[in-house]
């Protein structure tokens, strides 16, 4: 928590620093990029750096951790920690990164709010950095000693044994370690980080759900291609789609990510849209592998039957398991969904049983209108568990 010193300190500044953080991120960025070229290079995304999403995550994260340290002083901040933990392990960052990090960012905080940053209030807000890098490094390091790997050490060789065209924008690549040995063991829901050679020389990273049950020889990741309506398309997912073929050689992470099926007889709802269907499978995969009776509702939303990666083995995996049953949207549902509805997905007329815990994945809008749904329903807020791939943007709404 923060010390007694620092607390008014950072009551009375918040708002300055809330108002001016979007400022703050921008320059925090320049600076960082002009001394340190290779992590745009080589570990920050730069499609979200250019379309500002990175930014307003980090003002996000920021602006929510200082906000409950203040409101909550008792508590941390752990769904947001956690699932920045899960990230940062997935991209291999280490300690001494979070220096470099901090150098940055309090000189981006005296750039911006110039005279107001007096020492006292530099003081103040470096204490709020430590106190959630601090958190997020002992997190990490937690991870770190679970995969049995120095910090940092995460990156492995994946041969494609097999790539599935699953839909017009959606391909399947099964991986199995370059070296024979057992694929690391993950929990289902988790994911993993892809970092691939573009032709300018930069090695970018991506995370992608397994869309598997854990258990088997391989794993297997399903990568949408991204195309960016009036943007630049995505650039690892369309590298993939080009260039990712049997026999090549992928450097993958070691699986990480804090939306994990928990072990228990409970209700579930599984909520998806579009290529959020990736952890889901992997769910319900482990779920009809282990003979699993527990009743499942199964949320699915897409634009036609045809985008709907994954359709039929998602249809038979429901189909084996003894309580389970499926509620489906499609835009433009055609003819050849008889079974589904027509428009977004809509909780209202769905039965849902106590003690029910959710997984949602998909478009952050879609995923606040599903939680919100679930909340109003009277589900707790903590038996709803959300995967957000990219910046999260959501971090100040749980």
């Amino acid at each position: 928590m923060l010390s007694e010193q620092s607390v008014p300190v950072v009551r009375a500044t918040l708002p300055a620093v809330g108002a001016a953080i979007g400022d703050i991120a921008d320059a925090f960025y320049r600076k960082l990029f002009d001394a340190h070229p290779e992590l745009l290079r080589d570990l920050f995304n730069r499609g979200n750096q250019a379309n500002g999403e990175q930014q307003r995550a980090l003002a996000g994260s920021i602006a929510a951790f200082a906000g409950m340290l203040l409101e909550n002083p008792d508590q941390r901040a752990d769904v947001m920690l956690s699932r920045i933990s899960h990230k940062h392990a997935s991209l291999g960052i280490t300690p001494d990164q979070y220096k470099i990090v901090h150098e940055n960012i309090m000189a981006a905080i005296v750039d911006v709010l110039g005279d107001a940053v007096t020492p006292e209030v530099a003081r103040a807000w470096d204490e709020v950095y430590w106190l959630m890098a601090n958190a997020l490094i002992a997190l990490e390091a937690r991870l770190y000693a679970q995969k049995g790997v120095e910090a940092g050490d995460v990156w492995r060789s994946m041969e494609i044994v097999d790539r599935i065209e699953e839909s017009a924008d959606a391909v399947s690549l099964v991986l199995r370690p370059a070296d024979d040995s057992a694929p690391a063991p993950f929990r289902p829901g988790q994911y993993v980080s892809v970092q691939v050679e573009l032709p300018d020389g930069a090695r970018q990273i991506r995370q992608y759900s397994l869309s598997a049950a854990p258990g088997r020889p391989d794993l297997r990741i399903t990568v949408k291609r991204v195309r960016g309506d009036g943007l630049p398309d995505g650039e690892v997912s369309s590298w993939l789609h080009a260039n990712a073929r049997k026999g090549d050689v992928l450097t993958t992470s070691a699986p990480f990510g804090d939306l994990a099926l928990a072990e228990h007889d409970g209700p579930l709802l599984l909520a998806s849209a579009g290529i959020g269907v990736t952890p889901v499978l992997a769910m319900l995969d482990h779920l009809a592998a282990g003979g699993s009776t527990r009743p499942v509702t199964v949320v699915h939303a897409d634009r036609t039957p045809d985008d709907h990666a994954h359709r039929q083995e998602q249809l038979d995996l429901i189909r084996a398991l003894p309580d389970a049953r499926l509620h489906l949207w499609y835009e433009e549902p055609g003819d050849g969904a008889p079974e589904a509805s027509t428009g977004r997905a809509d909780l209202t007329g769905l039965d849902l049983p106590e003690g029910l815990t959710a997984y949602l994945c998909g478009p952050v809008p879609f995923m606040r209108a599903v939680r919100g749904d679930l909340l109003s329903r009277g589900v707790p807020a903590e038996a709803v568990h959300y995967e957000v791939f990219g910046p999260d943007l959501w971090l100040g709404q749980q």
